[in-house]
């Protein structure tokens, strides 16, 4: 089973690896959204999304994706105080020492999405186990993936920094869809630690928006708390935002203590099925291409 898997995979590899950017995004682009872009002439959201990952190359895009850099690059603008400390930062994953790890930790690839280890209990963790985890990060090249160009030129290193909760045991996200330096919203992700994550999204004021399709699904006078710190954190994404067309700021905040999490610049690599259509256009309206 294991050769087999292996063999699918270096077949994916060679037929992903000859397909254009071009070719690439228009095909995930329909399998998502059922319907072909118009790059030409692009209007919405995720249209106008797909035509930047084809035309914008700044190498200060790199940096700001980078999970290591990114860190550096907000500490430059915002200061130390929004950095959540770094334990250690390899090469190979034979090198990680987690004899220096606290007992709590989180650890990723620097230049991966999704694969992380939260470790709550070092006692507890299969050392091998997560090394083998790390390497299959390490080996993992998110740009042919998603052909998202920011992450072709990162280094691909693994990361632990220090783990964060709340009080209440969770890690709400907050993500914020900034434009330039104007917020539009920010998505509260909530029940993660459950493996049941949620999506809403609110304004600066705290009014719920219907935006997605688990917004269009919640009762009539739905909310969440609103955070300490919320008029903050917008502040924050404003400033993280300007100069670019379009960024998600994403921003942890626990018990009042703000924390920067990443830069994205493609939401679901652009081909996003889960926002309404208004929504779709309502963000394509603010993102300028100029």
């Amino acid at each position: 089973m294991k050769e087999e898997s292996n063999i699918k995979t270096v077949a994916y590899k060679i037929l992903n690896s000859l397909i254009s950017d071009s070719l690439y995004t228009r095909l995930k682009f329909r399998k998502n959204l059922h319907r072909w872009p118009d790059l030409k002439n692009p209007r919405t959201f995720n249209e106008k999304l797909c035509w930047l990952k084809l035309h914008r190359r700044e190498p200060e895009m790199s940096v700001m994706v980078d999970k290591a850099q990114a860190k550096d690059y907000v500490r430059d603008i915002l200061g130390e105080e929004y950095i959540i400390p770094t334990f250690g930062l390899w090469e190979r994953a034979e090198d990680i020492d987690f004899g220096l790890l606290p007992d709590r930790f989180v650890m990723k690839g620097t230049h991966d999405s999704g694969r992380v280890i939260v470790c709550t209990d070092k006692n507890q963790l299969d050392f091998d186990r997560a090394r083998q985890e790390m390497q299959q990060s390490l080996d993992r090249d998110f740009y042919a993936i998603t052909r998202e160009w920011p992450y072709k030129n990162v280094p691909h290193r693994i990361i632990a920094e220090q783990f964060i909760r709340q009080s209440d045991g969770g890690l709400t996200d907050y993500k914020f869809f900034c434009f330039n330096g104007h917020v539009d919203c920010v998505m509260v992700c909530i029940d993660r630690h459950l493996g049941k994550p949620k999506f809403y999204f609110f304004d600066r004021n705290w009014n719920f928006l219907r935006l997605n399709k688990r917004g269009v699904a919640a009762p009539e006078g739905f909310t969440l708390p609103r955070p300490e710190g919320m008029e903050r954190m917008f502040e924050i994404a404003s400033i993280l935002s300007k100069g670019q067309p379009f960024v998600r700021v994403d921003l942890y905040n626990v018990d009042g203590k703000i924390y920067f999490g990443e830069l994205t610049f493609y939401p679901d690599g652009g081909v996003d099925p889960n926002i309404l259509p208004s929504t779709d256009q309502r963000w394509g309206d603010l993102l300028d291409l100029k």
